[in-house]
């Protein structure tokens, strides 16, 4: 017990830092508010440990440092951002044009609904928004049709998990300071793996329907809108002018074209260039060769958020702008959609403000009461005993590394990300950067630590009995029994955990972008 129980005391401070945690734990399990109670027992802790003015001091100083941290600016506008872009309703415009596009083809309410999430978890970043909005433009046009009530649950609570991972995730941002890695860095890492988990969402969903065309039937005739002979050109021609645009924002980010502006002009270029053949073919009909009106709704539903995300994303990722100023371009971006789109008013604007006022609130009250608390936790010296602790179990540093895994796994059960990630996270720390798992920097082990973290409480989203996303499916989908929900939950839980252990095995998933940008 040499370390445990110090001489001359009958405590020593990492014990009480130990006793410090079980107790935060259990007042958590319990319902207690998670800020004030981190805030009680850093105070009465701290005391314990140290002293009342050495408390009173790390409360200050970390409250000091959240306020004045540059890259929290970016949450409230990035909320903001995710707000006004639900309000203008281009979620559902770009779902209705992408479910009509897709009508012919089986599970096409699955590839809508996977394709959208994508998109929009670049733009909300908030799990229990997408996962309500998602159930409310697809349950019920799912029912109809016939789909799986598993498999459809499974899709849009997983669809809408994607925004923990793909930025601008609100987790990561968070998850920066805490790491000390720049969120620039955890947002290239995060685009690979959230694109991965997204396919395997795909592949995993059509292929159930190739299996068995019941579990997602072709759209009725009467659903079906209308288009001409040429259906099939369209597709490839549209799919190609989109990839091509893709490409164009993807140089335009490396390279910018050699002339300033260039990686905004070029694109928006092509945008335009699409729209004038589009509307010249409409009148002109060779042939009788015309695209369908649907191709006009899937065309301004997709573009314009896109190309607004492209580029907020973008300039952060090229290290154009910090994220708050990307966040800022973003957030006025969404307010001129809006306005172009003919949804933005007064009451609106003010409801989106409140709205971002409100969650902005509980997460910077939440960072501070956990940086206080960690930092009582610290200074108490809890964290390097428990690290040289499990460095001296006989124990190879992968299997430690599953271990913890499986610890943060079992505490996204219970509690959200934002204790993990400020409390649990900072404590695990020392021990990973301690462990030799061949990385040639501290720097590379810390990113891949963040994406398996954020991908392993993205897992825990989806696990019952505890599942959120569950909760937030059955208040706009009440037929839906929840054991279905459930069911549907654990197939794509499963999915999760197939993209984890891929990244846990291949750390370039998540690290080649990165390197790439940076020249490493």
């Amino acid at each position: 017990w040499n370390g445990i129980f110090g001489e001359g005391q009958s405590v020593s401070k990492p014990t009480i830092g130990l006793i410090m945690l079980a107790v935060m734990l259990f007042a958590i399990f319990l319902g207690f508010p998670i800020s004030f109670t981190l805030i009680f027992l850093g105070f009465v802790f701290g005391t314990w440990g140290a002293n009342f003015k050495l408390a009173t001091f790390l409360m200050t100083l970390q409250t000091n440092s959240v306020m004045l941290s540059d890259q929290l600016v970016a949450v409230p506008l990035f909320i903001f951002m995710g707000i006004v872009m639900e309000q203008a309703g281009l979620m559902e415009r770009l779902f209705q044009a992408v479910q009509m596009m897709m009508s012919r083809t089986r599970g096409s309410l699955f590839i809508a609904v996977l394709f959208v999430s994508t998109i929009f978890a670049a733009a909300t970043g908030i799990v229990g928004a997408s996962v309500t909005i998602l159930g409310i433009m697809a349950a019920r046009t799912m029912n109809k049709s016939g789909y799986n009530v598993r498999l459809a649950a499974g899709t849009i609570t997983a669809g809408g998990t994607l925004g923990i991972l793909i930025p601008p995730s609100i987790m990561l941002i968070v998850m920066g300071p805490v790491l000390e890695v720049p969120v620039t860095d955890l947002f290239r890492a995060a685009i690979v793996p959230g694109v991965m988990l997204a396919f395997l969402y795909l592949v995993y969903a059509l292929g159930r329907c190739w299996l068995d065309p019941d579990m997602g039937p072709i759209l009725s005739v009467e659903d079906q809108p209308e288009t001409s002979r040429f259906y099939l050109l369209e597709v490839v021609l549209v799919m190609a002018s989109l990839i091509f645009l893709i490409w164009l924002i993807t140089r335009g980010i490396t390279d910018g074209f050699g002339f300033p502006l260039g990686a905004l002009v070029v694109p928006l270029a092509w945008i335009g260039a699409m729209y004038v053949v589009y509307t010249v073919l409409d009148r002109a009909r060779p042939g009788g060769f015309y695209f369908a009106p649907l191709w006009y709704e899937f065309f301004m539903g997709l573009v314009p958020p896109t190309v607004l995300i492209a580029f907020a994303l973008g300039s952060i990722l090229a290290g154009w702008a910090t994220p708050a100023e990307a966040s800022a371009c973003g957030a006025f971006g969404a307010v001129l959609l809006s306005v172009l789109y003919r949804k933005f008013t007064i009451p609106g604007l003010y409801d989106a403000l409140i709205k971002s006022l409100e969650i902005t609130v509980l997460i910077m009250f939440l960072v501070a009461a956990s940086n206080f608390f960690g930092a009582v936790f610290s200074n108490l010296g809890t964290p390097k005993m428990l690290t040289e602790l499990l460095l001296s179990l006989d124990m190879s540093p992968v299997l430690v590394l599953i271990l913890i895994m499986a610890l943060i796994f079992l505490l996204g059960w219970p509690l959200e990300w934002v204790p993990i990630v400020l409390i649990i996270v900072p404590i695990l720390i020392p021990t990973v950067t301690s462990l030799d798992l061949g990385f040639e920097n501290s720097q590379d082990l810390l990113i891949w630590f963040a994406i398996l973290v954020a991908v392993n409480l993205q897992t825990a989203w989806l696990s019952p009995p505890v599942a959120l996303s569950a909760y937030f499916l059955k208040g706009v989908v009440p037929e839906w029994d929840l054991k279905d929900i459930y069911l549907g939950m654990m197939q794509f839980m499963v999915i999760q955990l197939i993209g984890l252990i891929l990244i846990f095995l291949f750390p370039q998933i998540a690290l080649w972008l990165p390197n790439l940008v940076s020249g490493g």
